[in-house]
Protein backbone atom coordinates (compact mmCIF):
# COMPACT_ATOMS: atom_id res chain seq x y z
CA UNK A 1 0.00 0.00 0.00
CA UNK A 2 1.87 3.27 -0.95
CA UNK A 3 1.83 6.38 0.95
CA UNK A 4 -0.08 8.23 -1.64
CA UNK A 5 -3.16 5.72 -1.45
CA UNK A 6 -2.82 5.70 2.08
CA UNK A 7 -2.46 9.55 2.63
CA UNK A 8 -6.17 9.71 0.75
CA UNK A 9 -7.50 7.50 2.73
CA UNK A 10 -6.53 8.59 6.03
CA UNK A 11 -7.56 12.37 5.29
CA UNK A 12 -11.08 11.14 3.96
CA UNK A 13 -12.54 12.83 6.90
CA UNK A 14 -9.94 15.27 7.56
CA UNK A 15 -9.82 16.83 4.18
CA UNK A 16 -7.83 19.72 5.68
CA UNK A 17 -4.31 17.99 5.93
CA UNK A 18 -2.78 19.71 9.25
CA UNK A 19 -4.33 19.53 12.58
CA UNK A 20 -6.58 22.99 11.32
CA UNK A 21 -10.47 22.96 12.58
CA UNK A 22 -12.47 24.70 9.83
CA UNK A 23 -13.18 27.36 11.39
CA UNK A 24 -9.17 27.95 12.24
CA UNK A 25 -8.90 27.48 8.10
CA UNK A 26 -11.55 29.94 7.66
CA UNK A 27 -9.93 32.79 9.86
CA UNK A 28 -6.28 31.91 8.52
CA UNK A 29 -7.36 32.71 4.93
CA UNK A 30 -9.63 35.74 6.03
CA UNK A 31 -6.38 37.13 7.56
CA UNK A 32 -3.92 36.43 4.03
CA UNK A 33 -6.94 37.57 1.73
CA UNK A 34 -7.06 41.27 1.99
CA UNK A 35 -8.82 42.27 -1.61
CA UNK A 36 -11.00 39.28 -2.70
CA UNK A 37 -9.10 39.66 -6.29
CA UNK A 38 -5.64 37.78 -4.94
CA UNK A 39 -3.73 35.28 -7.04
CA UNK A 40 -2.52 32.52 -4.76
CA UNK A 41 -0.57 29.91 -5.05
CA UNK A 42 -0.39 26.42 -2.68
CA UNK A 43 2.90 24.89 -2.70
CA UNK A 44 1.84 20.94 -2.08
CA UNK A 45 -1.66 21.58 -2.89
CA UNK A 46 -3.00 17.98 -2.61
CA UNK A 47 -6.43 17.59 -3.38
CA UNK A 48 -6.97 21.22 -3.09
CA UNK A 49 -8.71 21.79 0.01
CA UNK A 50 -7.34 25.21 1.07
CA UNK A 51 -7.85 26.66 -2.58
CA UNK A 52 -11.35 25.24 -3.07
CA UNK A 53 -12.49 27.14 0.35
CA UNK A 54 -10.45 30.20 -0.50
CA UNK A 55 -12.01 30.48 -4.21
CA UNK A 56 -15.94 29.81 -3.15
CA UNK A 57 -15.20 32.44 -0.61
CA UNK A 58 -14.30 35.07 -3.35
CA UNK A 59 -15.03 35.28 -6.31
CA UNK A 60 -12.69 37.40 -7.85
CA UNK A 61 -9.60 35.80 -6.84
CA UNK A 62 -7.67 33.28 -8.92
CA UNK A 63 -5.04 30.58 -7.51
CA UNK A 64 -2.65 28.07 -8.49
CA UNK A 65 -1.75 24.91 -6.80
CA UNK A 66 1.25 22.70 -7.24
CA UNK A 67 1.93 19.00 -6.45
CA UNK A 68 3.71 15.82 -6.78
CA UNK A 69 -0.01 13.56 -6.87
CA UNK A 70 -1.66 13.19 -9.88
CA UNK A 71 -3.90 11.18 -8.26
CA UNK A 72 -4.67 14.11 -5.17
CA UNK A 73 -4.71 17.23 -8.56
CA UNK A 74 -7.46 15.01 -10.04
CA UNK A 75 -9.33 15.13 -6.86
CA UNK A 76 -8.77 19.02 -6.77
CA UNK A 77 -9.94 19.27 -10.44
CA UNK A 78 -13.08 17.45 -9.86
CA UNK A 79 -13.97 19.48 -6.19
CA UNK A 80 -13.38 22.74 -8.53
CA UNK A 81 -15.92 21.21 -10.96
CA UNK A 82 -18.37 20.53 -8.82
CA UNK A 83 -17.75 24.04 -6.94
CA UNK A 84 -17.88 25.55 -10.26
CA UNK A 85 -14.43 27.27 -9.82
CA UNK A 86 -12.11 25.94 -12.43
CA UNK A 87 -12.06 28.04 -14.71
CA UNK A 88 -9.83 30.06 -12.00
CA UNK A 89 -8.04 27.57 -10.61
CA UNK A 90 -5.20 26.50 -12.19
CA UNK A 91 -2.83 23.06 -11.69
CA UNK A 92 0.72 21.70 -11.99
CA UNK A 93 1.53 18.42 -11.37
CA UNK A 94 5.18 18.68 -10.27
CA UNK A 95 7.34 19.58 -7.14
CA UNK A 96 6.83 22.48 -5.67
CA UNK A 97 10.73 22.82 -5.24
CA UNK A 98 11.05 22.93 -9.26
CA UNK A 99 8.17 25.53 -10.17
CA UNK A 100 8.49 28.32 -11.73
CA UNK A 101 5.78 30.92 -12.58
CA UNK A 102 5.91 33.96 -15.06
CA UNK A 103 3.93 35.72 -12.60
CA UNK A 104 3.87 36.63 -8.73
CA UNK A 105 1.44 36.15 -6.08
CA UNK A 106 -0.57 37.84 -3.47
CA UNK A 107 -0.49 34.71 -1.18
CA UNK A 108 1.52 31.58 -1.22
CA UNK A 109 0.17 29.12 1.27
CA UNK A 110 2.47 26.28 2.47
CA UNK A 111 0.78 23.55 4.70
CA UNK A 112 2.47 19.85 5.14
CA UNK A 113 4.74 20.64 2.40
CA UNK A 114 7.75 22.15 4.06
CA UNK A 115 9.99 18.84 3.40
CA UNK A 116 9.71 19.72 0.03
CA UNK A 117 11.90 22.55 0.55
CA UNK A 118 14.19 20.69 3.22
CA UNK A 119 12.56 22.51 6.35
CA UNK A 120 10.39 26.06 7.11
CA UNK A 121 13.36 28.47 6.47
CA UNK A 122 13.61 27.06 2.90
CA UNK A 123 10.02 27.16 2.54
CA UNK A 124 10.01 30.72 2.98
CA UNK A 125 12.81 31.06 0.68
CA UNK A 126 11.01 30.18 -2.32
CA UNK A 127 7.85 31.69 -1.04
CA UNK A 128 9.60 34.66 -1.20
CA UNK A 129 10.48 34.37 -4.75
CA UNK A 130 7.07 34.15 -5.66
CA UNK A 131 5.53 36.97 -3.81
CA UNK A 132 3.93 39.92 -5.44
CA UNK A 133 5.38 43.24 -3.21
CA UNK A 134 3.18 43.57 0.02
CA UNK A 135 1.94 39.77 -0.68
CA UNK A 136 1.57 36.46 2.31
CA UNK A 137 2.41 33.68 3.49
CA UNK A 138 0.42 31.70 5.46
CA UNK A 139 2.41 28.40 6.37
CA UNK A 140 2.28 26.07 8.92
CA UNK A 141 4.87 23.79 10.49
CA UNK A 142 5.43 22.00 13.67
CA UNK A 143 6.78 22.39 16.99
CA UNK A 144 8.41 21.01 20.56
CA UNK A 145 5.87 22.66 23.34
CA UNK A 146 7.52 20.42 25.55
CA UNK A 147 10.87 18.57 25.54
CA UNK A 148 10.51 15.70 23.33
CA UNK A 149 12.07 11.76 23.84
CA UNK A 150 14.79 11.13 21.02
CA UNK A 151 12.11 8.74 19.70
CA UNK A 152 9.48 11.53 18.93
CA UNK A 153 12.76 13.55 17.25
CA UNK A 154 13.52 10.41 15.19
CA UNK A 155 10.25 9.86 14.76
CA UNK A 156 9.06 13.85 13.65
CA UNK A 157 11.48 15.77 12.52
CA UNK A 158 14.29 17.86 14.41
CA UNK A 159 11.89 20.97 15.43
CA UNK A 160 12.41 23.55 17.78
CA UNK A 161 10.19 25.48 20.75
CA UNK A 162 7.96 27.78 19.54
CA UNK A 163 9.73 30.98 20.68
CA UNK A 164 12.69 29.52 18.63
CA UNK A 165 10.94 29.17 15.77
CA UNK A 166 9.42 32.68 15.70
CA UNK A 167 12.86 33.95 16.31
CA UNK A 168 14.48 32.11 13.75
CA UNK A 169 11.65 33.46 11.15
CA UNK A 170 11.59 37.00 12.32
CA UNK A 171 15.62 37.14 11.76
CA UNK A 172 15.04 35.58 8.21
CA UNK A 173 13.27 39.06 7.29
CA UNK A 174 9.44 38.13 8.02
CA UNK A 175 6.95 40.03 10.51
CA UNK A 176 3.99 37.83 11.69
CA UNK A 177 1.25 39.54 11.56
CA UNK A 178 -1.34 36.68 12.79
CA UNK A 179 -0.71 32.94 14.25
CA UNK A 180 -2.72 30.16 15.74
CA UNK A 181 -1.34 27.25 17.72
CA UNK A 182 -3.64 24.71 17.50
CA UNK A 183 -5.65 23.43 20.50
CA UNK A 184 -5.48 20.36 22.00
CA UNK A 185 -8.94 19.36 20.76
CA UNK A 186 -7.54 19.67 17.10
CA UNK A 187 -4.45 18.03 17.55
CA UNK A 188 -6.52 15.31 18.79
CA UNK A 189 -9.07 15.69 16.32
CA UNK A 190 -6.76 15.27 13.96
CA UNK A 191 -5.02 12.33 15.01
CA UNK A 192 -8.15 10.67 15.51
CA UNK A 193 -9.94 11.51 12.47
CA UNK A 194 -6.68 10.02 9.93
CA UNK A 195 -5.85 6.56 11.79
CA UNK A 196 -9.67 6.05 12.69
CA UNK A 197 -10.22 6.80 8.86
CA UNK A 198 -7.50 4.17 8.16
CA UNK A 199 -8.99 1.36 10.13
CA UNK A 200 -12.80 2.09 9.42
CA UNK A 201 -11.56 1.34 5.47
CA UNK A 202 -9.90 -1.72 6.29
CA UNK A 203 -12.63 -2.69 8.40
CA UNK A 204 -15.47 -1.85 5.19
CA UNK A 205 -12.66 -3.77 2.76
CA UNK A 206 -12.17 -6.96 4.29
CA UNK A 207 -11.33 -8.32 0.81
CA UNK A 208 -9.36 -6.06 -1.02
CA UNK A 209 -5.67 -7.80 -0.48
CA UNK A 210 -4.24 -3.91 1.58
CA UNK A 211 -7.16 -4.61 4.68
CA UNK A 212 -4.77 -6.15 7.05
CA UNK A 213 -1.76 -3.99 6.23
CA UNK A 214 -4.20 -0.49 6.50
CA UNK A 215 -5.52 -1.98 9.88
CA UNK A 216 -2.08 -3.13 11.27
CA UNK A 217 -0.92 0.81 10.28
CA UNK A 218 -3.73 2.17 11.89
CA UNK A 219 -3.03 0.90 15.21
CA UNK A 220 0.61 1.47 15.28
CA UNK A 221 0.29 5.21 13.82
CA UNK A 222 -2.01 5.44 16.79
CA UNK A 223 -0.04 4.08 19.44
CA UNK A 224 3.15 6.23 17.98
CA UNK A 225 0.72 9.48 18.00
CA UNK A 226 -0.29 8.33 22.48
CA UNK A 227 2.64 6.88 23.28
CA UNK A 228 5.56 8.97 21.56
CA UNK A 229 4.44 12.49 20.90
CA UNK A 230 1.12 13.30 21.77
CA UNK A 231 2.23 15.51 24.78
CA UNK A 232 5.47 16.98 23.34
CA UNK A 233 4.29 18.04 19.96
CA UNK A 234 2.45 21.16 18.54
CA UNK A 235 1.52 23.37 15.34
CA UNK A 236 1.98 26.72 14.41
CA UNK A 237 -0.19 28.63 11.45
CA UNK A 238 1.21 32.20 10.90
CA UNK A 239 0.60 34.93 8.40
CA UNK A 240 3.56 36.26 7.08
CA UNK A 241 4.56 39.26 5.56
CA UNK A 242 8.14 40.49 4.58
CA UNK A 243 10.03 42.45 7.03
CA UNK A 244 10.91 46.45 5.11
CA UNK A 245 14.88 46.42 4.79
Amino acid sequence: MNREEISRIAHAHHPIKSPLDDESVRLLLDRGISRGDERVLDFGCGSGEWLLRALSAHPGLHAEGVDISEAALADARAGATELGVEERLALHHRSAADFVSPHSFDLVLSFGATHAFGGLLPTLAAAREHLAPGGRVVIGEGFWDREPSQEAVDMLGDFTDLATTMDRVIADGWTPVHGHVSTRQELDDYEWACWGSLASWALEHPAHPDSPEALALSVTRRSEWLRVYRDTWGFVSLVLRQTPR
